[in-house]
């Protein structure tokens, strides 16, 4: 029964996706909002809410490898399994602004974990812990990106508005009523919250019932399950053409993990970090610069770049296991 429903799980997923994205999209067009913005807010907001609802639910039971190792396995799974593949499929183009401002924001969020989060070295202290007051770093640093968000969203939208030189306006043209396009939206990112929930529910119980530790758990099993989201939403996205949504959904959604979900996470209660954690916390700060330099590079992030990634989440999965 558990395979049927893990089954179902990942049917969920699919379709969800597959509404969210022709959704989202169209969302885009009607209000002539940035397909960019609307991967790095609604879709990654949305498809991070598997991850939100375990973390959360995890540090409110004491539960802090499960917690952590979420974030950190789902931020080197989207790098690298949920890039790496829409690469593969169809090669990603990497806007100038993601360049110079999400993707340098990413880096800063992830190295800005390491800091709050390795007392050892940094404060001196017997245990490394993400504090109440490390939280509230967190989220300040989210609003400032909400804030930024916001007014690239407004500046896009009033320029399309006003000039006619640099914006084609046929682009904005709606693929369906801006009604129909919330409703797809609202459907498809229930599919895809549910489908997330029970593919996490039913692979815990398996690797449970191998013996299989709460940070192995953690960092493979539920970060995987909880990015599932993200993983159908960007592959289905990259297979419509829609680079800006899915890569802007990687990048959103890794923000958001550590800026929102762990900062609420650790004010509802501190999160002590096992200090073997620590390496997988460098793994996904390296993780991020090499894609960050796979999209400098060229300003896209092509098949075989796509291969590389999947081929470095293998190695890693590897590592986590055997060193273990």
């Amino acid at each position: 029964m558990v395979y049927l429903f893990l089954l179902l799980g990942f049917l969920f997923l699919v379709k969800g996706a597959d509404y969210f994205v022709d959704g989202s999209s169209s969302i885009a067009t009607s209000l002539k909002i940035p397909s960019l913005v609307i991967g790095l807010t609604i879709v990654a907001f949305g498809t991070s809410a598997p991850e939100a609802a375990v973390s959360i639910t995890a540090s409110i039971q004491g539960q802090n490898e499960i917690a952590l190792g979420n974030i950190i396995g789902s931020n080197i799974f989207n790098l690298l399994c949920v890039a790496g593949m829409s690469a593969f499929i169809k090669p990603l183009s990497v806007k100038k602004s993601i360049l110079i401002k999400e993707f340098p924001f990413l880096v800063l969020s992830s190295i800005l974990l390491l800091v709050l989060s390795d007392d050892l070295i940094f404060q001196q202290t017997q245990n490394s812990i993400l504090s109440t007051g490390d939280g509230l770093v967190f989220l300040m640093f989210f609003c400032i990106f909400m804030y930024y968000l916001l007014e690239v969203s407004l500046n896009s939208k009033n320029e399309a508005l006003n000039s006619n030189n640099n914006y084609d306006t046929n682009i904005y043209k709606s693929t369906m009523p801006l009604s129909k396009s919330v409703v797809f939206s609202v459907v498809g990112i229930l599919g895809i919250v549910i489908g997330g929930k029970l593919v996490v529910d039913c692979s815990s119980i398996i690797a449970l019932n191998f013996g299989v530790s709460e940070k192995i758990i953690g960092i493979t099993i539920v970060s995987i399950g909880t990015s599932l989201p993200e993983f159908v939403t960007s592959v289905v996205a990259a297979s419509k053409g829609e680079s800006d949504i899915a890569l802007g959904n990687v990048i959103g959604s890794n923000i958001f993990n550590i800026l929102f979900i762990l900062g609420i996470s650790s004010v509802i209660n501190p999160i002590s970090i096992d200090n073997n954690l620590f390496l997988d916390i460098f793994i996904m700060i390296i993780v991020t610069i090499i894609t960050y330099i796979f999209s400098i590079r060229k300003k896209d992030i092509n098949k075989f770049e796509g291969i590389i990634l999947i081929i470095a989440y293998i190695a890693y999965m590897i590592l986590v296991i055997f060193k273990n």
